[in-house]
């Protein structure tokens, strides 16, 4: 008797997870890349009215809805480039820009909200924005960056919204790399590089000269937040003298650190919310496993608790608010979610729901991103995250390697389309945060310099090598796959560890440093010394940049590869590309290469994206047959 119910209860297990797996649905293609439901919600100063962007034929357009009595109404009717950003100003104007990439111009817009009407305050070719100031006192007037007289430099301009005149307020001496402004648009500090030191210049008054305060190499990092109390001071985040990036007060005229407001000993301070409506800092936040913040302001902590408490395990975010601080835009994301917003009003706690980012995706058919950590060969320690296909056993799975761009950027904890369709697939996905990531510290980061295609590459193998020895993974069973930087981790992967990966998937990767270098456009021109010292000088080192290059190595190239990449990318030479596929062709090398007309990078076009993937989709599954 014994025996029959122990193989009743054993076929009871074998049948519940059976039908567990089965509940596990393949999502289509679609709702993981299409473009979002609702995304980028703002407020006006006022509180008066929500904005946001919303897909209309497959194309973000700007939408307006007033609070008072939620009428709204579709502010663009774009069905090919899409907004791409805006934001309010003062006097209840929105202003939205829109990239075009057939042509590479700049449009903006302006939008009088009362009216309806638009009009246009910005049609430039070739031209890069950057938003420094929205006047409070003059709300007609923003103080801008733009790089119009000279490709490389940005100037600092004063842009009228009624009158359409953009007034030059500063020439930049080709130097200065960002600006920073006071609550007014005064800009009293200014970053400088010469492509390896970094100079801190400061002034008391708009009628004084720039006087430089600190000078540092490329090697530590002083970034400039705000004006701290008075103006004698700034905020600004800082390593030097330490590993980890802090959040400190400078004497603005001597360049000395007069207070460490905050550091943490696991990570660098990744950023600083300020509300420059009041000149106050709120609160700082970093990455460990998972973001973390710190407090220094009660009220928007008591906020904080209040909501976290509503949404546990997830991520919450105050993304844009009113100026009296009433109304709030709040996000809540995870590895699950891929993001709803909500507006909250503080003075009765009544919290609405806007809308959803992806209403397709269902968090209960997603896959955990757990947070890991292992050691490298050489014994540093490496953290990264781990997605297991739900549903299935943990053992023997296909893999996907996902190395990430930059190269010094890193993976994140929270929903990622890519990562949860492979999971979906049956694929577990690893993404390793290698050395020169950000986010550990100076020594970390530093680790990096020039170790693409040496230890930065390493990290990766071991991550790969963690796995295998763990018995995670199918050893016979593993695809690499990266954009930019992790493109190009993904070609020298398959070039270099032979017999590891079965197949690559590259999306824009670089394949050539000298070109990479030579044709930066002009706007990347002030950091090439620092390029050369992170990663090689064409002219002295040029030995060590054809070794990781993979352009010339395609006869080391055995398995098949799928790459994708835009003909507007400007970081691409599409015609090296076209020779180094037909190369590779020449030597039987399985290659699927589809180049799009109208795309620089990332793809933009939701047709392309679905393209794209589901070319993905079916490669991974002739290649690795993933678990069923």
């Amino acid at each position: 008797m014994l025996r029959v119910r122990q193989i009743f209860y054993a076929l009871m297990i074998i049948c519940v997870t059976s039908c567990y797996e089965d509940d596990i649905a393949k999502i289509p293609v679609l709702d993981f890349f299409k473009t979002p439901d609702k995304s980028f919600f703002r407020i006006s100063p006022d509180g008066k009215y929500i904005s946001y962007l919303k897909s209309y034929k497959s194309t973000q357009n700007l939408y307006i809805q007033s609070l008072a009595d939620g009428k709204g109404y579709m502010v663009t009717k774009f069905t090919d480039d899409p907004v791409t950003d805006y934001f309010w100003t003062y006097n209840n104007q929105l202003i939205y820009s829109r990239d075009i990439v057939s042509s590479d111009s700049l449009q903006m817009y302006a939008v009088d909200v009362a009216t309806q009407k638009t009009k246009p305050v910005l049609l430039e070719h070739k031209v890069r924005f950057r938003l420094l100031n929205r006047n409070r006192g003059r709300p007609e007037l923003l103080t801008v960056a733009l790089n119009k007289r000279d490709e490389s430099i940005f100037d600092v301009y004063h842009l009228n919204l009624n009158t359409g005149e953009l007034t030059l307020y500063i020439t930049n001496p080709g130097d200065i790399t960002e600006w920073v402004t006071d609550t007014d648009g005064k800009i009293l500090i200014a970053r400088a590089s010469d492509g390896v030191n970094t100079t801190i210049l400061t002034r008391q008054n708009e009628q004084l000269p720039f006087k430089p305060i600190i000078t540092t190499s490329f090697k530590n990092t002083v970034r400039p937040i705000a004006l701290a109390g008075k103006g004698d001071s700034f905020y600004a985040l800082s390593n030097l003298n330490q590993d980890k990036m802090a959040l400190v007060e400078i004497n603005a005229a001597t360049g000395k650190q007069e207070r460490l407001v905050y550091t943490s000993d696991k990570a660098d301070i990744g950023g600083v919310e300020y509300f420059k409506d009041k000149q106050r800092v709120d609160f700082v936040w970093w990455e460990e496993d998972k973001p973390k913040k710190h407090f220094f302001n009660d009220s928007v902590k008591t906020v904080y608790n209040k909501l976290s408490q509503q949404f546990v395990g997830s991520e919450v975010r105050i993304i844009d608010k009113d100026v009296a601080e009433k109304k709030l835009i709040v996000m809540v994301n995870s590895d699950h979610n891929p993001g709803t917003y909500y507006l909250y009003d503080t003075g009765t706690d009544r919290l609405d729901k806007l809308g959803e980012y992806n209403s397709s995706i269902k968090p209960a058919q997603l896959a955990d991103m757990r947070p890991i950590t292992f050691k490298a060969s050489d014994g540093l320690q490496l953290n990264g995250y781990l997605t297991l296909p739900k549903g299935k056993k943990e053992t023997n799975l296909p893999l996907v390697v996902m190395p990430h761009n930059g190269p010094w950027a890193r993976n994140s904890w929270g929903y990622n389309a890519e990562v949860q369709f492979l999971a979906n697939r049956g694929y577990a996905v690893l993404q390793v945060n290698y050395r020169g990531s950000s986010g550990y510290g100076k020594a970390f980061r530093n680790a990096g310099f020039k170790q693409l295609g040496g230890k930065m590459q390493q990290d990766i193998t071991d991550g790969v090598q963690w796995l295998i020895d763990q018995k995670t993974v199918n050893p016979n069973k593993i695809a690499i796959f990266g954009g930019g930087f992790g493109g190009f981790s993904a070609l020298y992967g398959v070039s270099f560890h032979q017999g590891l990966y079965k197949c690559a998937v590259v999306q824009y990767g670089l394949i050539n440093f000298f070109t990479y270098i030579k044709d930066a456009p002009p706007f990347v021109k002030p950091y090439l010394k620092m390029t050369y010292e992170m990663v090689g000088n064409p002219e002295t080192e040029a030995e060590q940049l054809r070794a990781i290059s993979p352009v010339f190595h395609t006869d080391k190239i055995k398995v098949p590869l799928l790459i994708f990449q835009g003909a507007k990318d400007t970081r691409a030479n599409i015609t090296e590309l076209n020779q180094f596929v037909l190369e590779l062709r020449k030597k039987n090398v399985p290659v699927n290469y589809i180049l799009k007309n109208d795309e620089r990078t990332a793809f933009r076009n939701e047709a392309n994206r679905i393209e794209m993937y589901t070319e993905i989709e079916k490669f991974l599954q002739a290649n690795l047959q993933p678990a069923k």
